[in-house]
């Protein structure tokens, strides 16, 4: 399937790898702009809207894997034979996934808010949850950032996303979470919820991951819990981690100053993962 897609950023710099930025559900390519739009001043960026999101509509059910084809058309569509993935919740499964199946292209890896065995310890949902979530999603929709918005928010399954309740995260929540729950589609839903059913864990199969990586993770993760980001983080070879105190699994909307600061000293402390491999020199052949 060919994934509709946005493109951002300094196309006028090869000197550098492009990353490719691959969002959560539900999400959108749109919903990283929270990333794209710092790294897009030193680099190409790539935000696809996953098989089932945003725009890139499912006609029929498939499976997980059906997402990594998608991205292995998307680097062959775009020429991309190298290139950084970070990854936001699912997206970040899916990024620790492409770099297993493709080592010479995936040069590093951002890890946001996820795991290669992702456990929840989300709580009961009440009927109270929804119909406060309803109504805080619809005044934060009209209102982006309220104080009636948050305080309805507070109330609602938002409080176990949002532990910051800033009209900045909610500003977020408005314009990029609401529209990418609404086009999300049934079919990737269930894609999401068979995969996790089936007990996936590829904790064995990153420790073969010998590819610089950054987990950030949320304290208070209801969804994709700090203790399962910080196993992935263990079992990666070489792993640097930030666990933001008081945040939960929309921490970068939560937080975007310090997050988006500590994904650029990350990539400056590695150049060598964004500088293009070049290939070696010829030798003549001795007579």
């Amino acid at each position: 399937m060919r994934l509709q897609i946005q493109i951002e950023g300094a196309q006028h710099q090869p000197a550098r790898v492009p990353i490719l930025c691959l969002h959560g559900h539900p999400g959108s390519g749109e919903a990283m702009s929270v990333f794209t739009t710092q790294l897009a001043t030193q680099f190409t960026t790539y935000a696809p809207d996953l098989r089932g999101y945003g725009r890139s509509r499912a006609l029929d059910g498939f499976t997980m894997s059906c997402h990594l084809d998608d991205l292995e058309e998307l680097l062959d569509q775009y020429q991309l034979s190298q290139c950084l993935v970070l990854g936001w919740s699912l997206g970040g499964i899916l990024a620790m996934e492409l770099a297993l199946r493709r080592p010479k292209t995936v040069r590093g890896l951002i890890l946001v808010g996820t795991a290669a065995r992702p456990r929840g310890s989300h709580p009961p949902i009440t009927w109270q949850d929804n119909l406060f979530a309803g109504l805080a999603g619809a005044l934060n929709f009209v209102w982006p950032g309220a104080d009636g918005a948050i305080a309805l928010g507070q109330k609602s399954l938002f409080r176990h996303l949002i532990r910051q309740h800033t009209p900045t995260a909610y500003q977020y929540l408005a314009r990029q979470g609401a529209p990418a729950y609404l086009r999300m589609s049934r079919y990737a839903d269930a894609a999401l919820v068979n995969a996790i059913r089936a007990g996936y864990n590829r904790l064995p199969d990153i420790r073969d991951l010998h590819i610089p990586s950054l987990m950030l993770c949320g304290e208070c993760d209801r969804h994709i819990t700090a203790e399962s980001s910080l196993e992935t983080a263990r079992a990666l070879p070489d792993c640097e981690v930030h666990c933001y105190p008081d945040t939960a699994h929309l921490f970068p909307w939560e937080i975007p100053t310090q997050v988006n600061a500590d994904i650029h000293r990350w990539l400056q402390t590695h150049p060598d993962i964004w500088q293009p491999l070049t290939p070696a020199p010829l030798t003549p052949n001795k007579p």
